[in-house]
Formats: C-alpha cells, sequence, structure tokens
C-alpha cells in the first residue's frame, strides 16, 4: 500500500460524518398532497407526517420547541397558522395535480394553503402529537429512589429535559442519616448569611454582619426555605407542589435578599436563572402575563416586587393545586388543558396572599435588621458561588431526598391536602433533620388575609351588638352596617353581600342563612360559635349569646340551615322580603 493510500485511509477513519437535517434534504421529504376538494384527507395527511417529525407537541394545542437565547434555554411556543404552514414545509413537499392542455395530468409543487392549517389546528384531540408537561433542568427522579439525568425528550414523565447534571457517583447509593446531615450541613453553610427572621445569628469574622448559627436547628424561615429548594429541585418529578413565597417588610424589606434567593434556588435546582414578570396595572392583566408563563412551560414562574399587595390569583391556585388545570390561550377564546410544571416564585415587600392562596405557599419571610439593606457589603458573590457549585449543591439535596425515599420510618409532618406526595417526599425527609414544619405557618398566613381580617371584624361586631340571636338584613345595627357596606350603598348590597358571606367560618364563628318563612318575609341571619375554642367539649356553647346577657350553660346550638339555591340576586330579594320566585 502506497503513502497516498495510507494517508486516505486515515483521513477517512478520522473524519467526521456529517447528515443533512430531514426538514433540509429536499429528496428526503415526504410528498404531501393538497387536494382543496377532500381537506379532510389532505389533513389527516398531514397530521401523519407531523406526528412523526421532531419538535413539535401537544399542549392542549400544538406547541413547538424555540431556544430563547435569554433565557438560555428552551420554551414552547404555541402554532400559529402561518408558523405551521412553515412547519409543513420543513417536513414535507405539498404539491397539486395539474390537468394539462393534452389532457395528462403532472404533480406541481405548491404552497401548504392557510385555511388547512387553521383545520389542522382545530382538530383537537387528533393531533397525535407526544404530551408536552414542561422543561426539566433537574434530574428525573421515582419513587425507589433512582435518579435519571438525560437530555432530550422523555416520554415517561412529558418533560423535554435540558441542562442536567450527571450526578451519578456523588450521590450515595445507600446515604445514611449521617450522609443526609453532612448534606443538609453543606447547605445550610452556603446560604447562611441571608437574613432569616427568626433565624438565631453568631458573629463570623469573615462578615461584617452576623450569620446563621448552623450549629443550632434552623428555624422555621430556614427551615421553609430549605424545603423550598428541594422542593424546587424535585419539581419537575413532583405531580403538584406548593409555590414559594419570599417577603419582607413594607418599608425596609427593599434589599433583603428576597429575589437574590429565588435565583439562587432556580441556578442550582434548573441551571439558568428565572425572568422576572410583573403583575402589571390590573388583575387581569396579570392573570394574562400567568397564562402566558404558563404555556411556555419554563421550569420557574417567577413574580417579583408585588409590594404593598394583597395578592390573589384565581388561575394560580388552579395551576398549583389542580393537573390538569384549565389556562386560556392568550390571543383567543380558548380554553386549554394542560400540566403545570413550573416552580411558582412570589416575592414583594408587605406581600400578604388570600386565605384560597395560603395553603398553597411555603411563606419564607427576611428581616435584615436593618433601615439599608441595600448597604450591606459581604466578601463573595453569592450568585456566582451557587453557580459554580451547582453539581454539589444538587447531590447534596438529592442525597437528602434519597435518604428519604429510602426511610421507612419517617414520622410525617402535618397533612396538607393535594400535596401529599410532596409531603412524603421533600418535607419528611427534611422535618426528620430538625426542620420545622411550613404547614403550621398557614394559619399565621391566613390571619394576615385582609378580606379575613375584615370579616373577622365583621363578625366580632355582629356578635357585641345581635349575639346568636336570628336578624334580618333591616335590623342589622349601624356598627355592623359600616364594616360591610363603608360606602353606604344600601339595603340590596348588604343582602347580596352577606348572602355569599353565608356558611363562611372565620374567626370562631359560622354565619348561616334562614329562608324567609312565607312569600313575603325576610330571611334571616345567624351567628353561630364553631367548635374552635367557643364551644365546650360537650358542644354547648361556652359564652354569653350578646354582651348584654348572662353565660348560660347547657344551652344547646341551634341547628344550621343548608345554604339556599340561587344567585346573589335571589338571595337579596328574598331578604328584603320579595317573593323568591320573581
Amino acid at each position: 500500500m502506497s503513502k497516498n493510500e495510507a494517508l486516505i485511509i486515515a483521513a477517512i477513519d478520522t473524519a467526521e460524518e456529517i447528515y443533512e437535517p430531514q426538514s433540509l434534504a429536499q429528496g428526503c421529504k415526504p410528498r404531501l398532497l393538497v387536494d382543496k376538494a377532500n381537506p379532510d384527507i389532505t389533513v389527516a395527511e398531514v397530521r401523519d407526517i407531523l406526528s412523526k417529525s421532531p419538535g413539535l407537541y401537544d399542549r392542549g394545542v400544538p406547541v413547538r420547541l424555540a431556544y430563547d437565547l435569554t433565557q438560555k434555554g428552551h420554551v414552547a411556543q404555541v402554532m400559529t397558522p402561518d408558523g405551521l404552514v412553515r412547519y409543513i414545509h420543513n417536513f414535507s413537499r405539498p404539491y397539486q395535480i395539474k390537468t394539462c392542455t393534452d389532457g395528462s395530468t403532472k404533480m406541481v409543487d405548491c404552497g401548504f394553503p392557510r385555511n388547512l392549517a387553521v383545520m389542522y389546528l382545530d382538530w383537537r384531540g387528533e393531533w397525535q402529537l407526544p404530551a408536552f408537561n414542561g422543561i426539566a433542568a433537574a434530574p428525573i427522579l421515582a419513587s425507589d429512589g433512582t435518579i435519571a439525568s438525560k437530555e432530550g425528550y422523555d416520554p415517561a414523565s412529558g418533560m423535554w429535559c435540558e441542562n442536567m447534571p450527571d450526578v451519578s457517583g456523588f450521590v450515595p447509593e445507600q446515604p445514611s442519616i449521617e450522609d443526609a446531615r453532612q448534606a443538609l450541613f453543606v447547605v445550610r453553610e452556603t446560604f447562611k448569611t441571608f437574613c432569616f427572621a427568626d433565624a438565631e445569628t453568631i458573629p463570623d469574622p469573615s462578615y461584617s454582619l452576623p450569620v446563621i448559627d448552623t450549629a443550632k436547628p434552623p428555624g422555621k424561615d430556614e427551615s421553609a426555605f430549605l424545603i423550598a429548594l428541594l422542593t424546587a429541585v424535585c419539581r419537575p418529578s413532583l405531580h403538584l407542589a406548593p409555590g414559594i413565597l419570599l417577603r419582607a417588610a413594607a418599608m425596609s424589606g427593599a434589599g433583603a435578599g428576597k429575589g437574590l434567593l429565588a435565583r439562587c434556588t432556580c441556578l442550582i435546582a434548573f441551571g439558568r436563572e428565572p425572568h422576572a414578570v410583573t403583575s402589571g396595572a390590573k388583575p387581569e392583566e396579570l392573570e394574562k402575563r400567568i397564562a402566558a408563563e404558563l404555556m411556555e412551560g419554563s421550569p420557574a414562574l417567577f413574580l417579583d416586587n408585588l409590594n404593598n399587595t394583597a395578592f390573589r390569583s384565581d388561575l394560580l391556585a388552579s395551576a398549583i393545586t389542580e393537573r390538569p388545570a384549565k389556562v386560556r390561550v392568550l390571543g383567543k377564546s380558548l380554553m386549554v388543558l394542560l400540566n403545570p410544571s413550573a416552580l411558582i416564585i412570589l416575592t414583594g415587600n408587605g406581600l400578604t396572599i388570600s386565605e384560597d392562596l395560603a395553603r398553597r405557599f411555603i411563606a419564607i419571610d427576611l428581616d435584615p435588621r436593618t433601615e439599608d439593606p441595600e448597604a450591606r457589603a459581604f466578601p463573595n458573590d453569592i450568585k456566582a458561588d451557587v453557580k459554580n457549585r451547582r453539581l454539589e449543591l444538587l447531590a447534596a439535596l438529592l442525597t437528602i431526598w434519597r435518604w428519604g425515599r429510602q426511610s421507612s420510618d419517617l414520622t410525617p409532618g402535618k397533612p396538607l391536602g393535594s400535596f401529599e406526595q410532596w409531603g412524603s417526599w421533600v418535607r419528611d425527609p427534611l422535618l426528620a433533620l430538625g426542620c420545622q414544619d411550613p404547614a403550621e405557618r398557614i394559619s399565621e398566613a391566613k390571619e394576615r388575609d385582609g378580606r379575613r381580617e375584615l370579616i373577622a371584624e365583621l363578625f366580632a361586631a355582629w356578635w357585641a351588638h345581635h349575639g346568636d340571636h336570628p336578624t334580618p338584613i333591616s335590623k342589622l345595627h349601624d356598627d355592623v352596617k359600616a364594616i360591610a357596606d363603608p360606602q353606604g350603598r344600601g339595603r340590596q348590597y348588604l343582602s347580596t353581600y352577606f348572602g355569599r358571606l353565608a356558611g363562611t367560618r372565620v374567626a370562631g364563628f359560622v354565619l348561616t342563612r334562614q329562608a324567609s318563612g312565607g312569600k313575603w318575609g325576610a330571611a334571616t341571619y345567624t351567628l353561630i360559635p364553631t367548635d374552635d375554642g367557643h364551644r365546650t367539649h360537650r358542644g354547648h356553647r361556652d359564652g354569653p349569646r350578646n354582651l348584654n346577657e348572662e353565660t348560660v350553660q347547657g344551652d344547646p346550638m341551634p341547628p344550621m340551615h343548608p345554604m339556599p339555591r340561587g344567585d346573589a340576586e335571589d338571595w337579596a330579594r328574598d331578604d328584603d322580603g320579595w317573593s323568591a320566585e320573581l
């Protein structure tokens, strides 16, 4: 063999083989007949071609994965008719049959009609595309403690996996409790400079400010953060999970580190920072932004700077506790079912959440103990440190998780509806390692709800003036009316207001409604003490009927009446003494 022949053989052996993508290789594209006389057949052929093509998924509507340079990761983009036309041409060669002047026929390339693309998009439930549940950048976890680091689409979970570090060899196969404790210590040491509100601190020569004393068990706020951090790591594999609420005081909370803590959490769990979404000028604008973010399927939904806000969102409440959840597609009057998998994070100064969201969030309070938190100096860049040590910190958190999965004697924490899997996977292992249960703070969050405080004040005034005597709207004391209707809108407004309030349990009372006795009678309302500290263990009242009566022991509770049917307008008419049949 000659020298030249040897060089040719060596060049062939070391050459990189390059394949032309199917979408660009004209000869590899299947032919697609555009038959305008039979659009159903054409659309069915499109369905068959696209179901075998990569990159198109079903998220209630067809979506494609697009790489976002700003987020440094993929997002789901809802397919439009024009976008679908381009996609069809990427993976097929549309043609029509033309009749020549001599009567013969021939195939002629053509553009795919936009109206047929619309017809395809309307063919809900027949696309035969793989389900898309979100983007995972943390390893996919299994109940038996298995950890899978992969790239690309995972059919079992419906997740697109990217930017996953390989933690094999860094997480013990059968971690001991000492392994779990050491892993928790590593995480706590990393975040010991953050000003968790109730943390015990000690001076540290390396820092100008005190740091958390990691020799002692974590307090409520640090515990909540540690549980939130493990929640973020496990979120792609959890069916449902609570969100994270980071807040500080209204006036002195700016610069406390809420946004920084949120970004560090996402850097560990997802390898990228979340992009912040603001609330907008109106609640409807916020709901639209949340819907758009959920459709994109990003690993985290980060609502930032909700300052001095009593936050409420029906869509977010549904997305956290419902799977699938209904979301409106932006720009369309179309509601679709999708499986939300994003980690929900809220931050704000003076931020409170409504009672219906209280059980859906892990609340973390920060208190920098200074009027100018932004002026604090730290010798290291915590965000850069977390980014460089992502593999180490992720492995530490997964060690805690795997230890919990392999331990059969963990004492469960307080029951939290909808989050049973989260409790056993995330919270209970950390409780066994000395953390405190964030579910114990739900009642505190409810007490911060301004609406709940208003109703509690209303019930206190009612009890003071009316006790548990049945009272029609027209006989309510002025103090009660002033709380319920400060603008003085009148009796019909009060009838509607209290009709909606019937059955509400707040501050140890429940308001019941009794329908009118006759056609022209007026409905009455009764405030009844509940079992929450207002009755003895025998079921009798433990207090006076009102401020002017003596305590009557042994007086049985009046029965609760069923709530009426109908809308608030029907109740208002009945409460005003009108016929319910009107």
